[in-house]
């Protein structure tokens, strides 16, 4: 039954895919170009709990910036769910992508997805995630996670769901048959949500989330620590279509490896994973690094991940 469910889901990522974007014929289409006829078709993987123009505009000065230095046209869109961002890439309707990096290496393994460029920030594109517990849970290590109440995001992020639970997994903590309830929250936003509202015990959330919660004081850090932390992972990728011309990839990766220099835009403006304010992108980016990062959570399996939503929907 719940296998059945799975396949439901992924169908239902597709017509969320078709719903942004239009019939199956607009799918049959080449990749669009960049004119004002056949603009860019971006779309952006749901930020951490914000809005759907919210998002948008985090993006739109450096997509402006770009069109301003080189001519091309875009048109965003954000998706309703990392699996519909996926879709949208595969059926081609859109042309360039902000993923995360597990739901990056799904759209690499089908086709349909390169590298074009990462955010950098202090010298580095990378960012962690972790395991964080309420201080009054009685939780001093991953094992003591049985029995409790855990949140995770949405089953394709890659930093509240995915890593937590490789973590989770590799340390002898099975959390579909040894957590007491799995919260399935959704978003980094909620997971840190409920750990603040006291509805769960433990979560799963990127750093960047867990900061930003702290310094809009969406949650008292006094009253959670961290469990554990991931090795570093690559920054969430801009991807492009593999079957964009040449030189529309050129335009592009040498547009994101100088935002921060192109005219029509300030450094406060350059934004990255969840709005965050980054020092610019690089396209220097390595398919070999990020397909390396994918080891990190290479047991999560897909039947892993439809025991996980049995149990949390059991609850």
């Amino acid at each position: 039954m719940y296998h059945k469910l799975f396949i439901r889901a992924v169908l239902a990522t597709t017509l969320a895919a078709a719903g942004l974007f239009g019939s199956a014929t607009t799918f049959a289409q080449a990749q669009h170009d960049g004119s004002a006829t056949t603009p860019l078709r971006v779309i952006l993987i749901p930020a951490d709990g914000g809005t759907e123009d919210g998002t948008k505009k985090d993006f739109e000065p450096i997509f402006g910036a770009i069109n301003q230095s080189t001519g091309l046209k875009f048109d965003l869109k954000v998706g309703q769910s990392y699996g519909a961002v996926v879709e949208a890439m595969c059926n081609g309707a859109a042309d360039i992508a902000w993923f995360g990096p597990a739901s990056y290496l799904q759209a690499r393994g089908r086709g349909c997805a390169e590298l074009l460029a990462l955010a950098v920030r202090q010298g580095a594109s990378v960012y962690y995630s972790g395991i964080f517990a309420r201080t009054d849970a009685g939780i001093n290590n991953v094992k003591d996670l049985k029995g409790k109440k855990i949140a995770l995001g949405d089953v394709n992020s890659t930093s509240s769901f995915n890593v937590p639970v490789a973590m989770m997994i590799s340390a002898g903590v099975n959390p579909a048959k040894d957590a007491g309830m799995i919260n399935m929250a959704g978003t980094h936003a909620n997971v840190i949500k409920a750990l603040a509202e006291g509805l769960v015990d433990a979560g799963g959330a990127s750093f960047d989330s867990f900061e930003k919660a702290v310094n809009a004081k969406a949650i008292d850090p006094a009253k959670v620590k961290v469990l554990v932390k991931s090795g570093p992972i690559p920054y969430p990728p801009l991807a492009m279509h593999p079957k964009l011309t040449e030189a529309v990839k050129t335009k592009l990766r040498d547009a994101f490896n100088n935002i921060d220099k192109l005219p029509g835009i300030t450094k406060d403006q350059i934004r990255g994973y969840g709005g965050g304010k980054v020092d610019g992108y690089t396209s220097k980016v390595s398919e070999a690094d990020m397909a390396a990062a994918g080891k990190m959570f290479e047991l999560v399996t897909d039947p892993v991940k439809v025991e996980i939503m049995k149990k949390a929907d059991s609850r």
